[in-house]
């Protein structure tokens, strides 16, 4: 029998839950509960594990500390199955428990679309990772990124591809979801202010298995530089591997995606001297390089924005209920608003009145299979 949800508190034990303090905490009545929408099956599973993790280390790091309101905290996981109905119903799910008080929501934001309306209607804050600029401006005044938005992930390809590279014959390829589409438009209108249009734009489907057409639609057009917005990174995966074993050899500058853990285990030597646009990144500061060391102690591999973003949401919600001084979610919302200047995993966290918590980017190359930080880029606008 398949087990979708989980609960979290402080201690590693098998399934990143500990089922001891668990009890305990139950039984005392006394922790506050945090929602968690992450998948657990699906394409998108071991993902989903390093997102746990990261969750799992806020966690132990907050109760330490004396955890919210004077309590401990608990996190409460529903299975998103990697689709979009998976993760309408895992919230619901969630959604029924009146005593959870704030969610972590998904780093896809085509399933951060799909949860949007449920969200709005529950009144509670959510903390989530998608990175369509449009999410933060659909009117719901409960969503909360932890992540910078894709405005300004165009802005940075586009800039180091034209300044740094020096190359103007540009391909763009990305998912047809709203997550891709909406990057592409981004990177689009980035270049097209420098005065380059690019001379050919690729859509794919999500979890698509074959990749040529895509490829050799690139190799006609003659493109000397790629640039890329992939959902998923078993599809990045796959199309890497094809991009190179069909002779497209372009340097290639990708979203973040292209640097997660996954992905750089399926590519491989397919994806070294890339360059990608990295929310998270071990060497840009030393809250990231502190989170690098905990993780890596928990999951023995390197970290990466799978798992950085929820870290830092769970530190974030903690942070504003504990500034609250209650979990009234309009106090709580009131709170995060109000947060400045908070340095995390991801970046320094310094929320605008629509929800967005970080305004810019690193840079990172793929050197035989290491990420290697470069360059932050900050945007005021």
């Amino acid at each position: 029998m398949q087990v979708t949800r989980r609960v979290f508190t402080s201690g590693l034990a098998a399934g990143l839950a500990a089922p001891a303090l668990l009890r305990g905490a139950q039984a005392q009545g006394a922790t506050i509960k945090f929602g968690q929408v992450v998948p657990i099956t699906g394409p998108a599973a071991e993902a989903g594990k390093y997102a746990m993790a990261g969750a799992k280390i806020a966690l132990e790091k907050v109760n330490k500390a004396g955890g919210v309101l004077g309590k401990q905290v608990e996190i409460v996981t529903e299975d998103d199955q990697t689709t979009n109905p998976g993760a309408v119903l895992a919230f619901s799910k969630l959604a029924t428990n009146a005593d959870i008080v704030g969610f972590i929501g998904s780093i896809r934001s085509t399933q951060v679309h799909a949860m949007a309306p449920d969200i709005l209607k529950t009144a509670k804050p959510c903390m989530f990772g998608g990175t369509d600029p449009t999410l933060t401006k659909l009117g719901n005044p409960w969503l909360f990124r932890c992540r910078p938005n894709d405005s300004y992930s165009g802005r940075v390809i586009a800039a180091y591809g034209l300044e740094e590279l020096k190359l103007k014959k540009w391909g763009i390829v990305h998912s047809t979801d709203a997550f891709g589409t909406n990057g592409m438009k981004a990177l689009a209108g980035a270049l097209e202010a420098a005065g380059v249009k690019p001379v050919v734009i690729q859509g794919y489907a999500n979890q698509s298995q074959d990749f040529t057409p895509v490829v050799l639609a690139l190799k006609q057009a003659g493109i000397d530089v790629l640039g890329s917005y992939f959902t998923f990174e078993n599809d990045l995966g796959i199309f890497a591997r094809q991009l190179r074993q069909l002779g497209v050899n372009a340097p290639w500058v990708g979203s973040p995606s292209i640097v997660n853990v996954t992905a750089l285990k399926l590519a491989g030597p397919a994806l070294y001297n890339t360059f990608g646009v990295a929310d998270y990144a071990e060497d840009s500061s030393p809250e990231a390089k502190a989170f690098a060391d905990a993780y890596r102690g928990m999951m023995k591999v390197d970290p990466d924005n799978q798992s950085s973003w929820t870290y830092d949401a769970v530190n974030l919600l903690a942070a504003a209920i504990n500034k609250a001084g209650k979990t009234d979610p309009q106090a709580v919302r009131e709170a995060m608003l109000s947060i400045k200047g908070f340095k995390g995993a991801e970046g320094e966290y310094n929320f605008d009145q629509n929800g967005d918590g970080l305004h810019g980017y690193n840079v990172v190359q793929n050197k035989s299979g290491k990420i290697v930080f470069s360059k932050h880029i900050e945007f005021k606008d």
